[in-house]
Order: C-alpha cells, then structure tokens, then sequence
C-alpha cells in the first residue's frame, strides 16, 4: 500500500520511516568518502574496517555484499564474483537495517525513502540481498525481495544503480 494524501489532511496508508540523522550509516557513509558523488567503495578493507567498527551500519554490509557481487577489490583489478559471501554480507546488513528501521517506528510496512541518507543502506542491503538470492538461484525470495524494494521506494533501484549517493539523492517521483 502507497502513502497517498486525500486532501491536506487525511493519509491513506501508513507513514514513510525515516531512520535518525545520527545512524551509524551516515558515519559509514563519511569514513569511506566520496567518489564521484557516491560512497567510495574502491577500498575493501576500509569497508571491512568500516564494518567491524560499525556493525549496525546496513550500508557497511551492503557495499561488502555489492563489492563481492560485482567483484571489485580495492586496486581496482576485478576478482571473481562471490554470491554466497554477498549474500551473508546482504544478509546481514538487511537484518541489522529491519532493527534500526523497528526502532524507528517501522512496523513492517509503508514506504522507506530513498531520499532520506540515513535509509539508504537498508536499502543498498535488500538490493544486494535480492541480487545475491537471485545469483544463487533463489528465484522465489529474488521476487519477494523485488516486491519488497517496490513496496519500501519503487525509486530505490535507479537511484542507488550506480553507488550510494552522499547527501541528497538525484530527484524521483515515489514513495514519499
């Protein structure tokens, strides 16, 4: 269900969630740095380092899982693409983002925009997630996951296609 207005003061469906400014994605996001106006991810081991020192940071698991997706290390030199390794990485970064998204009031459903900077890596992480399922072979969960991602932001997939982006995401219509 969408989040539409009748008129200026009656909403249909539930609120969009928005996790706090202070989510340790928003530290991620400023420890690894910009590349390009996205998250620099070129260096693995900062994303490791990122990720043991902010475990609860969806986007630290989800740029882990989408390196070993796309087979990035941090020189630059491809290397084979590991699906089970990014979906434990997706895996982890969806559970630790279904937490936070909790503690923000989410109570599993209504939308989760992309457009908030602090959301982003949940979201990062249940791409990745579908993406990793998908590799494997997980058609069903693949679907339900891409069914998920429609319900939370229809937008999330092209705005997060080419990286994460640092501060305001390029403007879409969707779930807000």
């Amino acid at each position: 269900m969408s989040h539409e207005s009748l008129g200026t003061d009656v909403s249909v469906g539930p609120p969009s969630t928005r996790l706090p400014a202070d989510h340790p994605d928003i530290t991620v996001a400023a420890l690894l740095g910009d590349d390009g106006g996205v998250v620099d991810v070129r260096d693995v081991d900062a994303l490791r380092s990122a990720a043991a020192a902010h475990p609860d940071s969806s986007l630290a698991w989800a740029l882990l899982a989408r390196t070993e997706l796309d087979g990035i290390a941090e020189d630059g030199d491809a290397v084979a693409a590991d699906a089970v390794t990014a979906y434990a990485y997706a895996r982890v970064g969806y559970h630790r983002g279904l937490d936070a998204l909790r503690r923000a009031g989410w109570r599993g459903q209504g939308p989760i925009p992309v457009s908030h900077p602090a959301n982003r890596g949940f979201l990062a992480a249940l791409l990745a997630l579908g993406d990793a399922a998908r590799a494997l072979g997980e058609v069903e969960e693949a679907t339900r996951i891409a069914e998920f991602v429609d319900q939370s932001d229809p937008t999330a997939p092209a705005v997060l296609a080419s990286g994460v982006p640092v501060g305001e995401a390029p403007a879409t219509t969707g779930a807000e």
